[in-house]
């Protein structure tokens, strides 16, 4: 998975590159333990210049007794590996055996120091999975926000704070660095968990967790945070330029023996490549690359799950069996360990045993080799898992006609509702007085909401029809008329509309004509109808 972490780095030739290699062998010496305490030691402090008297006190104080002598063979070694280098300073001794022991003085060099604090990093580091801080890619949005309107503010007789401005690249190349960092170390632990056969029970309760809560976090704050970063980084563009000049202007680190190591976002380089991570610029974006990530694992999450749920087969682990078998053999003396062998894996003599009429050649015998008997078909059960039982029993296929029959009824019954509100609206006609059942005023309402719903300034009659349930509702504006349907559930008053129904193809009678009827019924369904008791019914209003 490539995470660019936005910062280019010169790559040392060949011969200094395998130099540079020496400066790992103390980790792995055979006094490792030793060279590290050293080092340790020169390492705590700034500017350490000590002679092999002071680290072997330096060590007693520390628990690891050296002598003199033995700190200085470690010293002159780790010298010749290049983790440390002599000290120079001038000594005022009284005889010259002084002033020898003197000029033994060491200091750590720059890549030794650097070589040590990563060890010890990973030394210390744990084993579990590590946090990504993914709350750095909104911090590092609202870092370019301040760059640009930094550029944005300056001007000739007021230039950009430059020191400000250095402080905001560099935070914003840390953020993306450590981001970076913590993506690649979360996703090689979920790689290395992930190719773990014996992953099963509470561990893998927990890596489940993990994956299906923690990625889905990571992925959507990505995808919320990335394309702002990388409309930031657009705005930054046109005054790129600018910026990077405002740097070079700031005190700088000169050496004249070696190239200097410059912190990152002082070049163009360096702004492309992180740029490059959001956008895709040199191939395959870091966003992209993450979600890829992430479904590589919820896949390979998906197959363990499966072969977890396998009954049989080589699918499911034996870890735990194998320990158990193992604190056997740790008990066992030399028979019972042969016994136990032979039960466990089958390694018994090979004898030809009759099996009776399933043979398949009964001309095999005892004396028959096995490389001239007929192959014999074993049984999946007996092969798998060393019985013959048969496991559960032939389950009956259900039939579903019942189910069919019964969803065609329920489905007919409320298609024969329908249909009989249908008929009562349509009995009905003109529905100012009529008396409907509660489900044809709910069938009427729905197809009344469907009419305002297309006219909602209604200013001439107008229809709506339904071919399904063969009906035809028409509405005629006349501020001056109102509609009345009564119900066992309570009356429903429609003001400024005149309602009829119809069957669908019969043209509905003419509604009487009104000076107002051209007039706007603009408000919608107002009221819900109210239940009463049928003797006293109250009617709701409906202002259309």
């Amino acid at each position: 998975m490539q995470v660019g972490a936005g910062v280019s780095e010169t790559v040392p030739d060949s011969e200094e590159a395998t130099a540079r290699l020496d400066l790992f062998r103390y980790l792995t010496a055979d006094l490792a333990g030793e060279y590290r305490a050293i080092m340790s030691l020169f390492g705590s402090t700034l500017l350490a210049d000590l002679s092999a008297a002071e680290v072997s006190d330096g060590l007693a104080q520390r628990g690891v007794v050296l002598s003199v002598e033995e700190v200085t063979t470690r010293c002159e070694q780790l010298e010749r590996w290049g983790n440390l280098v002599r000290g120079i300073r001038d000594a005022r001794v009284a005889t010259v055996q002084d002033y020898v022991r003197s000029r033994a003085r060491y200091q750590a060099s720059k890549l030794g120091v650097r070589v040590h604090r990563e060890a010890e990093a990973i030394v210390a580091a744990g084993d579990g999975a590590r946090e990504v801080a993914r709350e750095l890619l909104g911090a590092t949005a609202e870092t370019l926000d301040r760059i640009v309107a930094r550029m944005a503010a300056a001007t000739d007789a007021r230039p950009v704070d430059a020191e400000a401005l250095s402080g905001d690249v560099t935070t914003v190349f840390n953020n993306q660095r450590l981001f970076s960092d913590s993506v690649r170390d979360f996703y090689a632990y979920v790689n290395t968990v992930l190719t773990r056969y014996d992953l099963a029970g509470e561990e893998y309760q927990q890596f489940k967790r993990l994956l299906l809560d923690y990625i889905d976090l990571l992925t959507a704050d990505v995808a919320r945070h990335a394309p702002v970063v990388a409309r930031r980084f657009a705005a930054l563009e046109p005054v790129l330029d600018d910026v990077l000049a405002a740097l070079a202007g700031l005190p700088t680190l000169q050496s004249a023996d070696a190239r200097t190591e410059r912190l990152p976002g002082r070049t163009r380089e360096d702004w492309e490549h992180v740029r490059g991570w959001y956008t895709g610029a040199d191939g395959r974006s870091g966003p992209e690359t993450l979600r890829m990530a992430a479904d590589q694992a919820l896949g390979q999450l998906l197959a363990n799950t499966k072969r977890m749920l396998a009954s049989a087969g080589t699918g499911v682990s034996r870890r735990a069996d194998l320990l158990k078998l193992a604190a056997w053999f740790d008990g066992a003396d030399a028979d019972q360990a042969h016994r136990l062998y032979a039960a466990a894996f089958g390694a018994y003599p090979a004898r030809h045993l009759l099996g009776g009429p399933e043979e398949p050649d009964p001309r095999d015998g005892a004396t028959t080799s096995w490389w001239a008997a007929t192959p014999v078909e074993v049984p999946l059960s007996l092969r798998e898992r060393g019985d013959r039982g048969a496991r559960g029993r032939t389950s009956s296929v259900p039939d579903p006609g019942l189910d069919r029959v019964r969803l065609l009824a329920e489905a007919q019954g409320v298609a024969d509702a329908r249909a009989a509100a249908v008929r009562e609206l349509v009995a009905a006609g003109r529905l100012d007085g009529a008396e409907v059942s509660p489900a044809a005023l709910s069938l009427l309402l729905g197809q009344l909401t469907r009419l305002l719903a297309v006219h909602p300034q209604l200013e001439a009659a107008a229809r709506a029809t339904d071919t399904d349930l063969g009906l035809t509702l028409e509405a005629v504006p006349d501020p001056a008329a109102t509609t009345t349907l009564r119900t066992p559930d309570g009356d429903l008053t429609v003001h400024g509309l005149v309602l009829e129904v119809a069957a669908a193809g019969t043209p509905a009678a003419a509604a009487p004509s009104s000076p107002a009827a051209a007039s706007s019924a603009t408000a919608t369904i107002g009221a819900d109808a109210e239940a009463h008791a049928p003797t006293h019914p109250e009617p709701a209003e409906v202002l259309a």
